[in-house]
This record gives structure tokens, C-alpha cells and sequence, in this order.
């Protein structure tokens, strides 16, 4: 295998299509997306937003190859998220790939989207094997390496942190994402509303929060203390069983991915709880914290180096793909 792989990656799990490329010695070198917004008060429709990905995607990958500066024959390999996500939107990534693979004679390179998030993760705060927070629309989880696949010490049992908060912007009419306009509510308050708070072993529950939360709204309240008490409360429980795993794993790194990851107030309280057992705390940048082909094109770039790839023919989707489950031969080397 040549000394510098350069890969596409294209990520097309939920509301945003997107393809990047990266080269081994030069790290990312470009990521572009088209993202899918539903009307006011409504959440990702799958198949709108399958609709969207297809009318789009000729147009992301070509402009991604344009910006990177490579030429098609360049390009060593195609990585694509096979799953987590929605079904629609998984198999127009899928489509794509394989045509792509197919036509150039390239490698297809299968990735876990999840996984996807923890290796861009590590690779842009110099991360060497954190104990990771995972947190978005998808997934809420807290993971750590070992024995050759991340591992998930505690994990939500029903919604996870971006649906509770997509859930509750929705109920006031925004459009998912809501992440940010809850935030910035939420920064106009300070008095906080009892909501339940429930952790059961190391997992965590939202469900009671966001029931809790629209008949407090109902009630009268207003949309910024309810904003404020949903957070303070969330992410509690979040830090929780954080910091229940940190103490567990004796890790003295600390790493947040995610769409939620952008969330200021969260980070702020994850800082706090990190001092305590002085461990290190990175924190994606912003403009990689929600989907992006970035994640898939770094993961799919590992992977291709350790000698993962599969027959185009086999390039299908996994809507429910968990991450425990995926082997990393390029971490079971170091």
C-alpha cells in the first residue's frame, strides 16, 4: 500500500449530506455539505430527506474532489457511513459510494458513523485514547477503548440528549435542529424548574424530562426557564455518569463528540467535573462537531490503511449499527 492514502468519504446518515476528502500525510483537506431542513415545527422526515441527498449529491462530491486539490485518480479509496441512521438517507450514501468505487476501481470502505465521530474526534484535538462522551441527535453514550472496539460504559434508554432537546424546540414550533435556539434560550435564565432526574446504574432517561418539560410549558411557564431547567437537568445526568466512568477507568483523558458537543453550558460543566480527577478535556471544534464526511472519510482512511474494504456488491446500510460491535484493527496496533 502506497505511503500517502488519500480518501472520499461521504456521510449521508440523517439531515445532512456531505463528502470530504483526506489525504494520510496531509490531513483534511476539504469538507463540504448540503444540509436538509424541514419546515418550522417539524423533525427529519426520512424520505424528504432522502430526496434531498440524491438532488445534491452529484453536486457535494464533485465540488469536494475540486477542493482538495486531488484528481479522481488520486483518490485511493471510498469510504461512505453504512449505518447508524435512516434508511433513505443511508442508502442514497451507499448508492453513491458504490457507483463511485465502481466506476474508478477503487476500494469501498464501509464505516460506523459513530465510530466516524470519535476518530475525527481524536484526530483534531490530538486525543490519544480518551474515554469519549458521544452526544447528538443519534447517539448518547460514554465509551472507552478496549480489547480492540470502543466500549460502552452507560448509554440513554430511551431518548437521547439532541432528540430531547429537538423534541422540545419542536413542541414550540422550531424546526430540527433546535439544539442552538434551546441554548440560546436557556442563556436568558437562571431559575431553574424541578424536572425529573433519573440515572439507573450508568444509563440515563429523558423521556421524563421532555413530558415534564411540555406541561410546564403548557402551564404558563416560560420558554426560557423551561429551556434553562431542561439543560441544567440533562446534562447532569450526563456528567454523572461521566464522571461515574472516569472514576471506573481511571482515563485521565476526556473527550465530547457530537452535535450537543457545541453546547456551551455543557462543556462548561464537563470542564468543572474534569478538574476534579485533573484529567485532560477536549472538546471537538464546532464546525466538526455534527455530521460531517469528514468523519467518514478520517475513519475510512484508518480503516483502508489496516486493510479494511469490501466488495462493492456488498456495499449495503445498517440502520442500526452499534458501535460495540465494530472491530478497529488500526487502534489494536498501537
Amino acid at each position: 500500500m502506497k505511503g500517502d492514502l488519500t480518501v472520499l468519504g461521504i456521510e449521508s446518515t440523517a439531515h445532512t449530506f456531505s463528502a470530504a476528502v483526506v489525504s494520510q500525510k496531509r490531513g483534511l483537506l476539504c469538507d463540504i455539505r448540503d444540509i436538509y431542513t424541514p419546515p418550522e415545527g417539524s423533525g427529519i422526515h426520512p424520505t424528504e430527506a432522502s430526496v434531498h441527498h440524491a438532488a445534491v449529491a452529484g453536486r457535494v462530491v464533485g465540488d469536494a474532489v475540486t477542493q482538495s486539490g486531488v484528481s479522481w485518480v488520486e483518490i485511493d479509496g471510498i469510504a461512505y457511513a453504512m449505518g447508524p441512521g435512516l434508511g433513505p438517507c443511508l442508502r442514497v450514501g451507499a448508492v453513491t459510494a458504490r457507483t463511485l468505487a465502481s466506476s474508478l476501481g477503487k476500494p469501498l470502505i464501509p464505516v460506523n458513523h459513530a465510530v466516524g465521530h470519535i476518530e475525527l474526534g481524536c484526530m483534531l484535538t490530538g486525543a490519544v485514547s480518551p474515554l469519549v462522551l458521544l452526544i447528538s441527535g443519534g447517539h448518547t453514550m460514554v465509551v472507552s477503548y478496549s480489547s480492540g472496539m470502543w466500549r460502552i460504559l452507560g448509554e440513554t434508554l430511551d431518548l437521547t440528549l439532541g432528540q430531547l432537546l429537538d423534541q422540545l424546540g419542536r413542541y414550540v414550533g422550531y424546526a430540527s435542529p433546535c439544539g442552538r435556539r434551546i441554548e440560546e434560550a436557556a442563556s436568558g435564565s437562571r431559575r431553574y424548574l424541578r424536572l425529573p432526574y433519573t440515572v439507573k446504574g450508568n444509563d440515563v432517561s429523558f423521556s421524563g424530562i421532555l413530558t415534564a418539560a411540555k406541561r410546564l410549558i403548557d402551564s404558563g411557564e416560560p420558554f426560557e426557564d423551561v429551556c434553562f431547567s431542561v439543560q441544567e437537568t440533562a446534562f447532569a445526568t450526563a456528567v454523572e455518569v461521566t464522571e461515574r466512568a472516569l472514576a471506573f477507568t481511571g482515563n485521565k483523558e476526556l473527550m465530547v463528540v457530537g452535535g450537543v458537543a457545541a453546547n456551551k453550558r455543557l462543556a462548561e460543566m464537563l470542564g468543572v467535573m474534569v478538574a476534579r480527577h485533573s484529567a485532560r478535556f477536549f472538546v471537538v471544534p464546532l464546525r466538526y462537531s455534527g455530521d460531517c464526511g469528514a468523519q467518514i472519510a478520517w475513519t475510512g482512511l484508518l480503516a483502508q490503511r489496516s486493510g479494511v474494504s469490501i466488495p462493492v456488491e456488498k456495499g449495503t446500510v445498517r440502520q442500526s449499527w452499534r458501535l460495540d460491535t465494530v472491530e478497529l484493527p488500526w487502534r489494536m496496533t498501537k
